[in-house]
């Protein structure tokens, strides 16, 4: 199919900002470019129920929840097309042939299963098997429909390797059928892996310090006032530590020279207000107010077009619905290609049928 994008989220609740910049604005981008031939944009809901297995109404609620960000942040059905993973069974088979041919230490030794496994609290023999075999499915899901790129954080990067492992492995064993992908990161480097509003290393629905694309004026004004700091930082005059401070961090990732002009004129750019900050005699409240100004210009665009796309929900489900099936029918197609490759087409197979024939013909 030539240069194809896929890339999803799983449903487990809203958007927030570390989605958009870890992956969510450079498909916009790329959408409206037009450089590639195909794209696919997906809720990973079977994914999302590896660890949510108990909780299915929460996957259920969420569809329509991401599905309206997507629109919200300008991903078109005309130009990307947008499915539900569950809904493609063929997913579940390519899955299936994949875990023969890697291991369980391999799998092990990938350190974004080791975050998330501690992220979640398992331990040892408690962890889901449908969890621990989520770059498999993770690899069926690019293979599927032939990615060629990933756009994604730098923390999916194990992900990738291992589904490149796969491709490789599968077209060694039986043939050149399953394409390697490549990863896109984000341009902008701080972006491609936003902290949370606690300065903890990544922003995560499940630690409570997101801030959502669809969050109102107020609730973001709320999150960046109680933003983590400079803890060293106490008083206006102390000098301070823009390292690892929250509110430079998303600064870095949001502000621009226009924001300066219009919102904080005073200082150019970042540079000048970083540098002022770690002088002394900057204080967290005024770089909090230029922040929280900075991402409700951002997000108001998109809160207006979310509450456009509110008001026809049914019509949310056909587009979602519509891009299932143009997804499927790409994945039937693959899958008729590994069935061939893996020799397990027999009933397609003229040839086999006739050998058959002749070798019990003969007894």
């Amino acid at each position: 199919m030539g240069k194809v994008i896929l890339t999803g989220d799983r449903p487990t609740g809203k958007l927030h900002l570390g989605h958009y910049v870890g992956s969510l604005r450079r498909r916009v981008q790329l959408q409206n470019q037009g450089d590639f031939d195909r794209m696919f944009v997906f809720m990973a809901d079977v994914q999302a129920l590896t660890d949510n297995a108990d909780n299915p109404e929460k996957i259920r609620q969420n569809i329509i929840e991401v599905a309206l960000d997507y629109l919200a942040a300008g991903l078109d059905p005309e130009k990307c097309t947008l499915f539900i993973q569950s809904q493609i069974p063929e997913l579940a088979e390519l899955t299936t042939y994949l875990m023969n041919l890697v291991s369980v230490s391999r799998v092990q030794r990938n350190p974004t299963v080791k975050t998330e496994v501690k992220m979640r609290g398992f331990e040892g023999e408690s962890i889901p098997l449908g969890f621990f075999c989520y770059p498999v499915s993770q690899a069926a899901d690019i293979t599927l429909f032939k990615a060629t790129t990933v756009p994604a954080g730098e923390d999916q990067e194990p992900m990738l390797e291992v589904t490149r492992e796969l491709v490789r492995r599968f077209n060694q064993i039986y043939a050149p059928v399953l394409v390697e992908p490549n990863i896109m990161l984000p341009e902008n480097l701080t972006a491609r892996r936003l902290p949370g509003t606690d300065g903890k290393e990544k922003m995560s629905k499940s630690l409570g310090n997101c801030i959502y694309l669809s969050d109102t004026a107020d609730d973001v004004w709320q999150k960046v006032r109680s933003m983590y700091t400079d803890p060293e930082h106490v008083n206006l005059n102390d000098p301070g530590h823009v390292e690892g401070n929250a509110v430079f961090t998303y600064l870095d990732a949001f502000s621009t020279d226009e924001d300066f002009a219009n919102f904080l004129p005073e200082y150019q750019n970042l540079d000048e207000l970083k540098d002022h900050y770690r002088r002394g005699g900057l204080g967290d409240m005024k770089c909090k107010k230029f922040l929280n100004q900075v991402l409700n210009q951002f997000l108001e665009p998109m809160r207006v077009r979310r509450a456009e796309f509110e008001k026809d929900i049914p019509e949310i489900y056909n587009i979602l619905k519509k891009g299932t099936e143009q997804a499927r029918e790409v994945g039937a197609q693959t899958m008729d290609e590994v069935r061939k490759a893996m020799r397990i087409d027999y009933f397609n197979d003229a040839e086999l049928i006739r050998q058959q024939a002749e070798k019990f013909a003969q007894k």
